[in-house]
């Protein structure tokens, strides 16, 4: 440890000691019970035992299996939890812990906004380094937290980063080879996926102490937070903190928040009991719906009598991936997922289901590079495909912006009402991840494929080509020929209002 001179070499000897038990650092470095800590005697019951868990996994090795063949030891923490718990006061004793007890230890420390990590998460690190007994040893700036001792101004800090899609270097470059690493996410269910991905590639030094660390209200039941909680729960340490066991928090407002909304509410799910949301703050299609649609079994009598529809979504840029999906009443049957194909080819693939399956109407995403498909589809196959443009007007003009607002409005009515879909994670993800807002209309407006590549969020190609199944009624028989309407046909229907007097059911088939 470092030894600036007689008085700190005692002290720099008691902190070394504590560079796998942050509990007992955080209750020998700071004077508890006097000045302005007078009247608390040491962190509250759950941050007690989240610091206990750091040692412990740190102590015990835990985290070797996740490299193996390395001597790589990674701890990972996930706290989920209610308002006013005292999450940024952790942060704070966890960062001052790594940085005192590890000589040229590294750490980086985000949020989901820039406000965010400098007006809570490093105003509280710059209190609690002040009352720090060790707090000289560095120098807290606006933006880092820097040693004093000459020549390691660079290889011992912690910074404080404002996350970017074009700065995602912070993250990458996040070595230590031999030393220790820590990487706090706060506010972490908004923090962009694409960043997660970038941290877990930084990983990779052997012979190194990794500490990552990702705190949050859970405000959204999608993403890598949702998901340390969820499928990694395996690689994470999780805890979930109730505001009401917490001693700091408010208990009157609590207990108005529980009787305002309900004990089971969405906002008091977030807010009080730290658990995830049925339905994110803004997210559109519940995955909670979802979950139930997956690998749901219907009987036949529930799809047989219905059109057969196909939606097609076509691939606009390298990433994304054409979706071709087969839907009949309450059924979606399957998705054909074809990326690098060109349009004649693909029109060649959508002709040979049409014919096969003997379909009765097929939707195509005509804009960009989806038009030459619909041509295609129409002058060489002599299928009727019909142009869905998503921006085109909707039936329903006062309540949605667009077309796409529209359907896929009805297709999140038609999954609640018992649509069966395939077991299929992709397919789930793509129905989740969009997010909706009502504009200053007052109509439904769904978040544009670029907002959600800004979130780190693939295009939702599986979850267009269902939602296209819905862009318009149809009736029922194969594309040559005609029968009875079930579906009404957008070419020769009033839209809406004749629907509606023709008794139409879109969610109907029967039920």
């Amino acid at each position: 440890m470092l030894r600036v001179d007689s008085f700190d070499r005692h002290l720099a000897e008691d902190i070394g000691s504590f560079a796998r038990n942050p509990l007992g650092f955080v209750r020998y470095a700071f004077r508890w019970g006097t000045g302005e800590l007078q009247g608390f005697s040491g962190p509250d019951t759950w941050q007690r035992e989240v610091l206990e868990e750091i040692g412990a996994a740190l102590s015990s090795g835990a985290g070797k299996d996740d490299a193996p063949g390395t001597a790589m030891l990674i701890v990972r923490e996930a706290v989920a939890s209610g308002h006013g718990v005292g999450k940024s006061a952790l942060v704070a004793w966890i960062v001052l812990w790594a940085m005192c007890t590890c000589v040229d230890a590294k750490g980086v420390v985000t949020a989901n906004t820039e406000a965010q990590l400098r007006t809570k998460t490093w105003a509280e690190l710059a209190k609690w380094h002040r009352l720090c007994l060790c707090g000289h040893w560095f120098e807290c700036t606006a933006t880092a937290l820097i040693s004093r001792a000459p020549g390691h101004e660079k290889t011992w800090r912690c910074d404080m980063v404002a996350w970017s899609e074009r700065n995602t270097e912070a993250f990458a470059g996040l070595h230590n080879k031999g030393r220790r690493v820590l990487l706090v996410f706060d506010e972490a269910s908004a923090v962009p996926d694409v960043l997660w991905e970038v941290a877990e590639g930084a990983q990779t030094d052997e012979d190194t102490e990794i500490i990552w660390c990702a705190f949050g209200n859970p405000t959204r039941n999608t993403g890598r937070f949702r998901e340390c909680f969820g499928r990694f729960r395996h690689r994470w340490h999780c805890r979930q903190v109730d505001s009401r066991t917490a001693a700091m928090t408010n208990k009157e407002q609590l207990s108005q928040w529980v009787q305002d909304y309900g004990e089971d509410s969405d906002f008091v799910r977030v807010r009080v009991r730290g658990e995830f949301p049925r339905a994110g703050d803004v997210q559109f299609i519940p995955s909670d719906v979802v979950h139930a649609a997956r690998g749901r079994q219907v009987s036949k009598d529930h799809y047989e009598f219905a059109p057969k529809i196909l939606g097609v979504d076509v691939a606009r840029f390298g990433s994304d991936q054409s979706v071709i999906c087969r839907r009949q009443g309450l059924m979606v049957f399957d998705q054909h997922k074809l990326r690098g194909v060109d349009t004649v080819t693909l029109s060649g693939i959508i002709a040979g289901i049409c014919r096969e399956w003997q379909a009765d109407r097929v939707f195509v995403d005509g804009v960009g590079v989806g038009a030459g498909v619909v041509d295609c589809l129409n002058r060489v196959h002599d299928i009727p495909a019909t142009d869905a443009v998503s921006s085109a007007a909707p039936f329903n003009k006062a309540r949605f912006l667009n077309r796409r607002a529209e359907m896929w409005s009805e297709m999140r009515d038609w999954l609640a009402k018992g649509g069966a879909l395939p077991d299929d994670p992709e397919l789930a993800e793509h129905l989740t991840g969009l997010e909706y807002q009502i504009n200053a209309s007052g109509k439904l407006q769904l978040e544009s494929k670029d907002s959600l590549k800004k979130r780190g969020l693939a295009s939702p190609d599986c979850a267009d080509a269902l939602a296209l199944t819905f862009y318009a009624p149809v009736e029922a028989g194969p594309v040559r020929s005609s029968r009875a309407l079930t579906e009404y046909d957008v070419t020769s229907w009033g839209g809406a209002a004749e629907a509606d007097r023709a008794g139409y059911n879109p969610l109907g088939w029967g039920a």
